[in-house]
Order: structure tokens, then sequence, then C-alpha cells
């Protein structure tokens, strides 16, 4: 069982070391190419793996092919390995924001076992929330598989390709509003006197095991906060605080003014 990334950047680097710490597969197992040689050799060389001179080497090479570039690149490499892909016929994965399984198709001029995917940013740190879809032509074995490469960098959930660009607000564009409140919540400890970097560690990892909680206990995030407001208490001062200023509207606000943008890109 072999893998291929055409791409060398981040998000192929951090699939890579998930595969790799998770064991799915050995470094001799994946290779990697990219139009800038010196990324590819940079990407093999940090993680172990080999570096492919190009695509068609790589695609020659590889069961699976995943394509790692960015959305831009498309109208040119498509058609350019779209021959390659159907002679060798390995099981196709897109990582490219925006471009749908009939986009592909359409520039490869043929239809592949083609799954689009839409890690997040978090798989950097094995903590990814991922979704795909697939085409017709994917197997329920190879589902198993993509599902199995995924969660090797965070979590995976299959979905209908018409949730995607929610999909890409929420789990996209929402690791960057986590940020936004983690780093408020320190700078306020600052205004009160705590020491920056301190106040930052408490913030995120409270962050952190709040999200955990939810997920391992299965309770609604409301019978949570009512279990840490006491009343008359400071939690519930400062919760009804953030409502009175408006954070859940301003977070609809934020996925919906995301979502639009999206639908004009």
């Amino acid at each position: 069982m072999t893998i291929g990334f055409i791409g060398g950047g981040n998000m192929a680097g951090a699939i890579i070391k998930g595969l790799l710490t998770a064991g799915i597969y050995r470094p001799g197992e994946i290779f990697v190419t990219d139009i800038t040689p010196e990324r590819s050799q940079e990407c093999a060389g940090r993680l172990g793996v080999t570096a492919a001179d190009t695509a068609q080497e790589l695609i020659d090479c590889s069961d699976t092919v995943v394509l790692a570039v960015k959305p831009g690149v498309f109208p040119s490499l498509l058609p350019e390995i779209a021959p390659l892909l159907q002679r060798r016929n390995p099981l196709v994965l897109s990582i490219a924001a925006g471009k749908t399984l009939g986009y592909i198709e359409e520039q490869l001029g043929f239809a592949p076992a083609l799954v689009r995917v839409m890690p997040n940013i978090n798989a950097k740190v094995g903590a990814a929330m991922s979704a795909f879809c697939a085409n017709a032509n994917v197997t329920q074995e190879q589902k198993k598989l993509v599902s199995r490469l995924l969660r090797a960098a965070g979590q995976v959930q299959e979905l209908d390709e018409g949730f995607f660009p929610l999909f890409g607000v929420i789990a996209g564009s929402g690791p960057a509003f986590a940020y936004l409140f983690i780093d408020a919540l320190a700078r306020a400890a600052v205004k009160n006197g705590m020491n920056k970097q301190v106040a930052l560690e408490i913030a995120a990892q409270t962050v952190l095991g709040s999200a955990k909680l939810i997920l391992e206990s299965g309770e609604h995030p409301w019978s949570l906060i009512d279990q840490v407001c006491s009343p008359g208490g400071t939690t519930i001062e400062g919760i009804a605080a953030l409502q009175e200023n408006g954070l859940e509207t301003a977070v609809r606000k934020a996925v919906d003014a995301a979502l639009e943008k999206d639908q004009k890109l």
C-alpha cells in the first residue's frame, strides 16, 4: 500500500506526519513531489519519506494520490496528470478548498475514484476536524481507508458535498474564531495584572478542556454552563455580560458573513 502527495506544503506535511505517527504507512511507502523541487526535498527530508522528481514518477508508485496543491494550480495540473491517473487508476483525494467533485472530473476529462477532503489547520497537532465526500466510483472499502487516513490527523465526518461550504466555515474558519476568543480571554487577564504568556496558556488549556468535556460527556453546552454557574456567583455574572454584549449574535453573524463570502468566491 503506497500513497503519494502532489504538493509538499504545510497541510501535506501535517497529514504525512499523522500517517507515520499512526503507523498506517512506513516512510518508504510515502512519496511527495512539488512544483518547487526544493520544497519536496525539504518535506521528504524532514519526514523521512521519498521525494519524486515528477508527478508521473509519483503516480506510477502510488495506490492513492493526494492532490495537495492550491486550488489555482488545478487548471494546469489536472489536464496534465489526467492520462497518468487514467492509466494507473489510483484512488484520488483532493484537499483543495472550493473545488468540487464535478469540477475535478470535468478538468480531468474522466471520473476516477475521487474523494474530496476538507481538513483544517489543527491537523498540524493531530487534532483536525476533517470532512470528506466521494463520487460514485469510490467503494465502501475505499471510504473506510479514507476515514482511517484522516483519523491519523484528528477526527473525520463523511458529509454530503452540499454542506461543504458550511463545514468550511465552522471547521475551517472556526479555529480562527476560537483563537480570537482565547486571545481575548488572555488579554482580559493581562488587563487585570497577569503575565500574558501565563494567561495565554491558562486560556488555551481551559478552552481545550472545555471542548474535550463536551465531546466526551455528551452533555449539552448549556447543561455544562449550568453546572459551572452558582446562583449569584461570578460565572453567571460573566455569562450575563457576554449575552448582553452580543457574543452569541456576533458568532452567528461571523458564520453567516464567512458563508456569504464563500458563496461569492
